[in-house]
C-alpha cells in the first residue's frame, strides 16, 4: 500500500533479507516483536500501525486523504504516491491527441460549410 517493493524493504532490512523473506513474511498472520519493530522502522511508520493494522480502514484512509485536497485526514501514517505506468500514460497522452485533433477536424469541416454558405449567398445576390 505504500508503493514501496519487497527488494527495496529487503535492503532496508539489512544484509539477511532477500526478496523472498520479505514476501514470506508478508504472508504471516503474526510477527516477531523483532522483526515488527525492523520492518517498521524501515517503512517509517510506527509499529502500532502494523499491528493494528486493517486493509478496509486503511483504503478508506487513503481515499479520503487523496480525495480530500486539504489534507484533513490529519492521517500522517500513509502517504499516497500514485504509480504511474508510463506505457499507460503515454496511451492516454496519445488517446487525448487524437480527440484533439478529430475535434479540431470537425471545427474545421463547420468552418468550411460556413465559409461555402457565405460566398454563395454573395455569389447569388
Amino acid at each position: 500500500m505504500l508503493g514501496i517493493k519487497q527488494e527495496a524493504l529487503a535492503n532496508e532490512l539489512g544484509d539477511e533479507w532477500n526478496q523472498k523473506k520479505v514476501s514470506l513474511m508478508e504472508q504471516k498472520a503474526v510477527l516477531e516483536p523483532e522483526v515488527l519493530y525492523k520492518v517498521s522502522r524501515a517503512l517509517k511508520i510506527p509499529d502500532i500501525a502494523i499491528k493494528n493494522f486493517d486493509e478496509e480502514k486503511a483504503i478508506t484512509i487513503i481515499a479520503n486523504t487523496v480525495n480530500n485536497s486539504d489534507n484533513a485526514s490529519g492521517n500522517a501514517l500513509f502517504n499516497y504516491y500514485p504509480i504511474i505506468n508510463p506505457v499507460e500514460k503515454m496511451v492516454q497522452l496519445h488517446e487525448e491527441k487524437i480527440q484533439l485533433y478529430e475535434r479540431m477536424l470537425r471545427e474545421k469541416d463547420e468552418m468550411m460549410l460556413r465559409l461555402e454558405k457565405l460566398i454563395g449567398g454573395e455569389q447569388s445576390s
